[in-house]
């Protein structure tokens, strides 16, 4: 089994911003976290991270025919991006989406998300654990 995990803007800078919010451990950390988590289940993991709306629905698109599973994490693009939404509805691959803060404990803006609307599962407010949970959820669903 093959999972994308795609990260949007400012992941890139974990430790850095907001530790108050978001810990102090790095990007570095997450990713580590993400392989050690994917080895213990057997599941090979590809990992992705931009900045750039286009650049994530790129990824989406790609990775069609390619993996069983994405770990999306769209980070400020969940509440705005209707592109990402539609590149997640076009492709049909499983995806659950991930934030590492609770969402619904912070600005009313963050309360809405786009791209969960396609997502069939949603993991909020784990840090680093919600990506493990994501994971074990793709896992256990893959076929026998």
């Amino acid at each position: 089994m093959k999972i994308l995990v795609i990260n949007g803007p400012n992941l890139n800078l974990l430790g850095l911003r907001e530790r108050e919010i978001y810990g102090n451990e790095s990007y570095e950390d997450l990713l580590d976290y993400i392989r050690r988590t994917a080895a213990e289940l057997g599941v090979e993991v590809e990992l992705f991270q931009s900045n750039h709306e286009g650049a994530l629905v790129d990824a989406i698109q790609q990775a069609y025919g390619r993996v069983d599973g994405i770990v999306i994490n769209p980070a400020a693009y969940t509440h705005t991006s209707i592109a990402i939404l539609d590149a997640l509805k076009a492709v049909s691959i499983p995806a659950v989406e991930v934030h590492l803060s609770d969402v619904l404990q912070r600005e009313d803006f963050r309360h809405i998300s786009y791209a969960g609307m396609a997502c069939i599962k949603t993991f909020s407010g784990m840090g680093f654990a919600g990506y493990a949970a994501a994971l074990r959820f793709l896992a256990e669903r893959r076929p026998s």
